[in-house]
């Protein structure tokens, strides 16, 4: 089995099983992500507690690609600090919107290389960093998101 074709099933895995997914009871912080070109609809749920992401969650609607990207954005961050947090945000947005052309090394990604595929679709870029992008709103801005929407048009 190629390394394309394990990251292929990689995705498919995290959007047809997702983790931490869904609307908790009890959280501080919220985002939705919203991209009309596609119809994504993502709602990020953080608890931050003593400069931690306690708890990270989310709930919506979308492709396999912004799920999954979700999915394992939540799996990876949870109980991470803000700044690991954000530091993290950073080396996947990196990934993921570098020109397709620019040589990478995948090593240094972990899992989160499966995404390194969609940088050759411009349009799946924005389902892959639509939860991302509502995330990074929180840790930048905490004081302003206890409940918020972003749009990636």
């Amino acid at each position: 089995m190629d390394l394309q074709t394990l990251y292929q099933e990689l995705i498919l895995e995290y959007s047809r099983n997702p983790r931490n997914f869904g609307k908790p009871q009890h959280y501080t912080h919220s985002v939705r992500g919203f991209n009309p070109l596609c119809g994504d609809d993502i709602t990020i749920y953080v608890t931050l507690e003593d400069n931690k992401l306690k708890d990270l969650r989310f709930h919506g609607t979308g492709c396999s690609i912004s799920i999954a990207s979700a999915s394992l954005m939540t799996e990876l961050l949870t109980g991470k600090t803000i700044s690991e947090a954000l530091s993290q945000t950073s080396k996947f947005l990196e990934l993921v919107q570098k020109p397709f052309s620019e040589d990478i090394d995948l090593n240094q990604y972990g899992n989160l290389a499966a995404f390194a595929g969609v940088r050759a679709f411009p349009s799946r870029v924005k389902c892959a960093t639509l939860a991302w992008h509502a995330l990074e709103e929180i840790l930048k801005h905490p004081e302003q998101t206890q409940h918020k929407q972003v749009s990636t048009e």
